[in-house]
């Protein structure tokens, strides 16, 4: 009888017990299948994600612009120092140098001549020469004198040229940089000429197609395929939309390289040196180009 009023709350716990157990079994199971479906939704969530960021173009508009460099046709003038150094250096060369042919020749005509006057003269040591025209050394110089007198070296500096910014042709001593009226937006503004970049092509490309636009028809070499400056700015809020931020302006450096006749001047396009593009370019712009425009 004991026993078996011991029995039943044995049975009791251990059926409880059970039922725990399979609760817990179920609770377990559903929860791990929980987090199988919660992975998989943010997996999925992420591919979608990181599909839609790589079909999203760039808000940024490209463009290419391109430095083009007249390079000096002529030596540049000499400063103070300069002047004499050189001075130094000619009179050191004429102190140590050896004497010309023309110079020795020189001193043989003075030779012959003071014989000549010499009251012991004898005309049978000289060279028989016969009746052949002797010219002097002196009569060659003098001629030479003649003929530099006559030449009319060309003008240095041309005041009517130089201050027209529109020829190719001023300021001969001086590197000179292309500059392009163009429009940007509602405005004008004076700019290195640039073009907008398109699809399928280098950016180097554009440079050459925003060059080959210009109304001058100029052939240039550019200096390699990369870039050496850049510009970018914001567009106001106003005017900001989610495909459009702003402009980011490659530069590409260039060199004048056609040798006919130069262009007919153009009212849109300016030749200015180093010192005077800031005349024309908005300060913001011209900190960047002022970076790898060299006055040679």
């Amino acid at each position: 009888m004991w026993r078996k009023k011991m029995a039943a709350p044995c049975r009791r716990m251990a059926g409880v017990t059970l039922l725990h157990f399979r609760c817990f079994s179920r609770a377990a199971v559903g929860s791990a299948g929980f987090r199988q479906l919660s992975s998989t939704s943010v997996s999925r969530v992420t591919l979608q994600t990181k599909s839609q960021t790589e079909k999203r173009p760039s808000p940024w508009t490209l463009m290419a612009a391109v430095c083009l460099q007249r390079l000096p046709v002529i030596s540049a003038d000499c400063s103070p120092i300069e002047q004499q150094f050189r001075q130094m250096m000619q009179q050191m060369e004429l102190e140590k140098s050896l004497l010309s042919d023309h110079e020795l020749r020189l001193l043989e005509d003075s030779e012959r001549i003071s014989r000549k006057q010499a009251d012991d003269y004898d005309s049978d040591e000289e060279d028989n020469r016969g009746d052949q025209e002797i010219v002097l050394a002196q009569d060659l110089e003098d001629s030479w004198e003649q003929k530099l007198q006559k030449f009319q070296p060309g003008l240095r500096v041309k005041a009517d040229v130089d201050e027209d910014l529109t020829s190719l042709e001023r300021c001969l001593a001086d590197p000179l940089v292309l500059v392009a009226e163009q429009q940007v937006g509602g405005d004008k503004l004076w700019l290195l000429p640039q073009a907008r970049w398109q699809e399928g092509e280098t950016l180097r490309q554009t440079a050459e197609r925003a060059l080959d636009s210009l109304p001058a028809g100029l052939k240039a070499t550019f200096l390699g395929n990369a870039p050496c400056g850049l510009y970018k700015y914001k567009l106001p809020k106003s005017a900001r939309t989610e495909s459009t931020v702003g402009t980011k302006v490659f530069f590409f450096k260039a060199i004048l390289s056609n040798s006919g006749a130069p262009a007919a001047p153009s009212a849109s396009l300016l030749w200015a040196k180093k010192s005077e593009l800031q005349c024309y370019l908005k300060p913001a712009y011209m900190m960047k180009v002022e970076r790898f425009v060299l006055a040679l």
